[in-house]
């Protein structure tokens, strides 16, 4: 009985996104050009990292790293949103859907764990600097890789076994244009008492410590800075840090006003609103903020250029 309650929403319908049927062409094109843009980007400073010997370094290991995962969360929400809109088919299957709050679950965790790395990294270079190629081995980079990956993937795991054990017999449709978590708990029939006492402490930890994280090596990074007052010093460190504090802000932001500052029952747009901000636009603008903030990187794509042009 128990299995056949868990299969009997075979689907799910999502509502998708709060605007008119006239406005439905308009939107599609944007998203799909945002869409492509976050691909198409974030390919970009990944190709860029891979044929520059220069840009062989720990932050932009992390960094192709990310780039690779915001391609990915993007992908797991985007396309079948397209296809929605396209279509005017809002079905989802439910394994589909189950599947879908894995990766968009394991894949925003991993974003925020590997911006934790970079961090740690930037401290290294502006606190140990002497130390820096010593501290920040191969060997450990890749292994922080591998544990953000692990983690990621352990949390994620955990909330879909619960998610799935769940039953939903009554209603089926998703007032959102993905299968978000927290809106498929309050269409549940079964009781959500363990699930939401799983969201509350480890959904919580894997943001906030991360974030405390981060803050602990930017205030390390400040203080060092005060230290030694000189104009060299605070170009080196916003030039170094610069790109990072952008990408965290952004991608932090979102967070909190999406998750700990939740809208009431009756401003439920605002949350779909604000998850457009988080799944697709934050993906997108981060090849933007690390290419037209970083020299590196821009001088890694004016070498390409150029010897595209010089070639026979």
């Amino acid at each position: 009985m128990r299995r056949e309650n868990q299969s009997s929403a075979s689907h799910f319908l999502l509502l998708g996104l709060p605007i008119r049927p006239e406005q439905q062409g308009v939107f599609f094109t944007l998203f799909l050009g945002m869409y492509l843009t976050t691909v198409l980007g974030n390919l970009l400073i990944v190709l860029l990292i891979r044929l520059d010997s220069r840009l062989h370094t720990p932050m932009y290991f992390f960094l192709s790293h990310l780039a690779l995962t915001d391609i990915s969360f993007s992908s797991v929400t985007a396309p079948k949103m397209l296809m929605n809109m396209e279509t005017q088919n809002p079905s989802i299957s439910y394994a589909g859907c189950i599947s879908q709050v894995y990766f968009f679950l394991m894949l925003g965790c991993l974003d925020s764990f590997l911006l934790t790395s970079m961090a740690y990294d930037r401290y290294v270079a502006i606190c140990h600097p002497l130390h820096y190629i010593t501290i920040m081995s191969q060997r450990l980079c890749l292994l922080l890789v591998i544990v953000s990956w692990v983690l990621s993937s352990a949390n994620a795991l955990l909330h879909t076994l619960l998610l799935a054990s769940l039953s939903f017999c009554g209603d089926n449709i998703l007032p959102h244009f993905f299968c978000d978590l927290s809106t498929l708990l309050k269409l549940s029939s079964s009781d959500i008492t363990v699930n939401e006492l799983c969201i509350l402490t480890v959904g919580v930890t894997v943001i906030t410590l991360p974030l405390i994280c981060i803050l602990v090596s930017y205030s390390h990074i400040g203080a060092t800075i005060l230290r030694v007052p000189s104009a060299k010093g605070l170009c080196k460190a916003l030039s170094t840090c610069g790109s990072h504090l952008s990408v965290v802000s952004l991608y932090y932001g979102t967070i909190i006003g999406l998750y700990f500052f939740p809208s009431s029952n009756n401003s439920k747009d605002k949350d779909v609103t604000v998850a457009i901000l988080y799944t697709l636009v934050t993906s997108m603008l981060n090849p933007f903020i690390y290419s037209l903030r970083n020299k590196d990187i821009k001088g890694a794509l004016g070498s390409i250029l150029n010897r595209a042009t010089f070639l026979p």
